[in-house]
């Protein structure tokens, strides 16, 4: 006789918690549905407060209660000017709608996160008066990579990011938890083809730099003029496709036992060799 197999603890755990999540939106008559399934749940005091100062279209604010202080009473205060419908609810509640696990007692509910285009991104170098610094992320599929290389992208000064519409992650609660609200400052852009996208920025005369281990040391690659850096996924790096359209490749040498870094880390180191030559190099 067969004997049926029950769901592991782990999975049951996941069900529920969803099941709750459900049941907790059921409750509250006023919410949108939508804000939750398909808009982007912002997590943490410093993400929701950037996005307030930013003025981005929040649908309702989910506080802890009996915690109202601090930067706590800040976005509260902010958020009831705006006309934002805030609710208090309790630990429980709280947990169930957590995403992070590191909401800090409060959450935002916004509609989808409003993508720019490739063109949005080149207008704001051109405002600025400078040449153009993009980041290309090829098949990121990390959130917290890519909240990361987003935060540094903002620290850095870039002018904007790309990522692709397919097989990577798009800008959710826990991306934009982790860009600590750079989210709100940098532009990202989502393209359905990264080669073409790729190929329409070299025609404006943008240098095209991938991040590869197999590549030229990036501190003795002139990285002044306008470029887009392309940053690969976890696993595989930059694809060959986007390899073969980049004009150099730069190399971070490894001097340990382990042959790799991080997604974010390369990222970031290469960001700001970009930077030092930009504004220090002729200093």
């Amino acid at each position: 006789m067969k004997v049926k197999k029950s769901k592991t603890p782990e999975r049951r755990t996941v069900k529920r918690n969803a099941d709750n999540r459900r049941a907790v939106f059921r409750d509250n008559k006023h919410e949108d549905r939508t804000a939750f399934d398909e808009g982007l749940q912002l997590e943490g005091r410093n993400a929701v407060l950037e996005a307030l100062k930013a003025d981005k279209p929040i649908d309702k604010l989910f506080v802890k209660k009996g915690e109202i202080e601090g930067t706590l009473r800040v976005i509260v205060a902010k958020a009831r000017e705006k006309g934002i419908i805030v609710q208090e609810i309790d630990k429980e509640k709280m947990t169930l709608l957590s995403k992070s696990n590191n909401n800090q007692g409060v959450i935002a509910m916004c509609p989808a996160h409003e993508y720019c285009e490739v063109e949005d991104i080149l207008r704001k170098a051109e405002k600025k008066g400078e040449k153009p610094f993009i980041v290309i992320c090829d098949e990121i599929m990390d959130p917290h990579n890519l909240g990361s290389i987003i935060r540094t992208a903002d620290a850095c000064g870039a002018h904007g990011v790309i990522i692709p519409k397919r097989r990577a992650v798009g800008i959710s609660a826990i991306v934009s938890k982790t860009s600590a609200g750079a989210v709100e400052y940098v532009p990202v852009a989502r393209v359905t083809n990264l080669a073409r996208t790729i190929d329409e920025l070299k025609k404006k005369n943008i240098w095209i730099a991938a991040a590869d281990m197999s590549g030229k040391e990036y501190f003795n690659t002139d990285l002044t003029g306008a470029v887009a850096l392309v940053v690969g996924s976890e696993g595989s790096g930059v694809s060959k496709l986007l390899l073969d359209k980049c004009d150099y490749v730069v190399g971070i040498p490894m001097f340990g036992r382990i042959g790799s870094l991080n997604a974010s880390v390369s990222a970031a180191l290469v960001m700001y060799e970009i930077v030092r030559q930009r504004k220090y190099n002729n200093a």
